[in-house]
């Protein structure tokens, strides 16, 4: 069983050890995380959407190519849209990247602060909690019936009474089904349930 009071116990731990912020990408899967978490200046992370940097940011890069732990200073790659700069103006100035687990299913974190580089033991503590996070986050790849059931009838678009109707079970019954459906794939939403279930082939 996969716990997400746990998931957010981990969170609040990797808030505490990043001063500035974190960005965590859990098990990504064709280019898309199915966790995903970030407490970076909201002013930043839509500067970075905007300018798709997710596809050109040196960090993703080397996490994608590399497991372990390291300084955003020690990530001796190409940064041609200047990326690192302009993170160090939104007061991202020092950073640790972390990588783990298999490529077609990669967890990757960055951490930032703006006064100082992130010390060996920061890092080991960081990288402690990123790896147990992946680990819990591992994604169910089952379902029952009677959840795949149930998701499937609201993503056909049925509200809960119908879909309840159509299933021959009380709305409460369709109502418990979903929840456990949204416990199984750690997702915050149905909609985000629905969309799980189908990157895994269940819908």
């Amino acid at each position: 069983m996969r716990d997400t009071t746990e998931l957010n116990r981990l969170f609040a731990q990797l808030r505490s050890a990043s001063a500035d912020g974190y960005s965590a990408g859990l098990h990504i899967r064709f280019a898309s995380p199915l966790v995903a978490e970030s407490t970076y200046d909201p002013k930043w992370l839509e500067h970075y959407a905007a300018n798709a940097y997710a596809l050109r940011d040196p960090m993703i890069a080397w996490g994608l190519s590399c497991e372990g732990a390291t300084r955003w200073s020690e990530i001796e790659l190409p940064d041609p849209f200047q990326i690192w700069r302009q993170a160090a103006e939104f007061g991202l100035n020092y950073g640790v990247a972390v990588s783990c687990g298999p490529v077609q299913s990669r967890t990757i974190v960055g951490c930032a602060r703006a006064d100082r580089e992130f010390t060996d033991q920061e890092i080991s503590k960081i990288a402690t909690i990123v790896r147990t996070l992946h680990e819990i986050s591992e994604p169910q790849t089952d379902l029952t019936q009677a959840q795949i059931q149930a998701l499937r009838c609201i993503a056909g678009g049925d509200r809960h009474a119908a879909a309840a109707a159509k299933l021959g079970i009380s709305e409460s019954a369709l109502k418990a089904r979903l929840v456990s459906a949204r416990e199984r794939l750690m997702a915050r939403t149905t909609s985000e349930a629905i969309q799980k279930a189908k990157e895994i082939k269940l819908l």
